[in-house]
């Protein structure tokens, strides 16, 4: 198949609406440490030299899968304390006991208490963030962890809150962490920009992905905290789940998803959550080959259009909301439970967010307007059904 060179790539690019130029440009192997021809980038200013492509062990609790993929040469795992109700750090304390320690990476997340802005709470202490990490540590059966993320931020106040700031910092000291992260799937260029100001943080992991709706400002972001020297490992890079219908009748190309995420030399290291081994071949293909291809790029052109399952973050349509839903997490709440396979995800994310089992009830005609024509009012009613189901029922 037909390579596309530099020069063609930064003519090609894809949005909701066709194309556009891309500002990340292809980056050559040989500017890519490698060995064994895997493609290793350097995690910022940690210093890790880690394969292009990690583990994201969010819906796996399949040891093998997880041996195989150490197997291909894959060597960070990404989980957290909430996965699969806890089960995804037991299965990799279980897996990762018996290597030598640094035969790996791992990365876990804690989740501190905060409001629906994603300011700090009365449930965001230093005690409760201690417990829970605790928590993971005795799952994972290690003395340390090589990255702890705090879960989920989107707002900048959260980044500053000195009561977790500081737990982190002891953390540190005391060996149990190696580098301080944080997560984003919401506001990224804002709260990306806000730790690239700071010396605080070590390790960003952000959505990105070609549908994101704001491009131009995460790029900017990112490069901007990569240049500072913070780790840039990204997530949500398929866009969906690697489908873009309910039905899952209509794959998308994931191996050019993920090959465009690398395209960007500022992003580090990719977490695809993987579930079984044919997902693993093919991704680990991609450890050795990060080039889009000429098919691939206009597979992504043509899946462009498409309105899919993944939300791209525009924020068009929370201010068209009469009772001020938060539109954005109830579709990714959708797309948790029909791109990923995965309701407990989507029910654990509805407990969070504090929404009845029918949030549009009160309204005969949805108002709300979205930029990917998402049937806006269906999807809530219809993924808002879990919050009534049995846990049990989706385990």
């Amino acid at each position: 198949m037909k390579r596309i060179t530099r020069r063609g790539f930064l003519k090609t690019g894809v949005t909701g609406a066709g194309m556009m130029a891309l500002s990340p440009a292809i980056v050559s192997a040989a500017s890519s440490f490698q060995e064994k021809n895997i493609i290793y980038r350097t995690l910022g200013k940690t210093g890790i030299k880690v394969p292009v492509v990690s583990f994201g062990v969010m819906r796996s609790d399949n040891p093998n899968l997880c041996k195989a993929a150490h197997d291909k040469g894959i060597r960070l795992f990404d989980t957290a304390n909430g996965y699969l109700g806890g089960n995804s750090e037991t299965m990799l304390g279980n897996l990762f006991k018996d290597y030598p320690r640094n035969a790996f990476v791992l990365a876990t997340k804690v989740k501190p208490g905060t409001d629906r802005e994603g300011k700090p709470s009365d449930q965001s202490t230093p005690e409760r963030f201690l417990e829970t990490f605790n928590i993971s540590l005795t799952r994972l059966k290690m003395d340390y962890v090589d990255i702890l993320y705090v879960h989920d931020v989107s707002n900048p106040e959260l980044l500053e809150y000195k009561p977790i700031i500081n737990t982190l910092k002891q953390l540190k000291k005391d060996g149990k962490i190696k580098f301080m992260g944080f997560s984003t799937h919401r506001n990224e260029p804002v709260v990306i920009n806000a730790a690239a100001e700071s010396d605080t943080w070590d390790v960003i992991l952000t959505q990105y992905n070609y549908k994101l709706a704001y491009l131009p400002e995460i790029n900017s972001a990112i490069k901007k905290a990569a240049s500072a020297g913070i780790g840039i490992v990204a997530m949500k890079t398929l866009a969906g789940g690697g489908f873009l219908d309910r039905e899952r009748t209509k794959p998308m190309n994931t191996t050019a998803a993920l090959k465009w995420v690398l395209s960007n030399p500022d992003i580090h290291t990719t977490i695809p959550g993987m579930t079984s081994f044919d997902q693993l071949d093919l991704n680990a293909k991609i450890l050795e080959d990060i080039f889009l291809t000429e098919q691939e790029s206009k597979d992504l052109i043509a899946t462009g259009a498409e309105p899919g399952l993944y939300c791209s973050g525009c924020k068009q349509c929370i201010s068209s909301c009469p009772f001020n839903l938060p539109i954005p997490d109830l579709m990714r709440a959708y797309m948790y439970t029909y791109g990923y396979s995965s309701p407990s995800m989507a029910q654990t994310l509805l407990g969070e967010l504090g929404t009845s089992d029918n949030p549009c009830s009160n309204c005969e005609v949805c108002k709300v307007q979205c930029s990917r024509n998402f049937q806006i009012k269906e999807r809530i009613t219809d993924v808002s059904r879990l919050v009534k189901v049995p846990t049990d029922f989706l385990t």
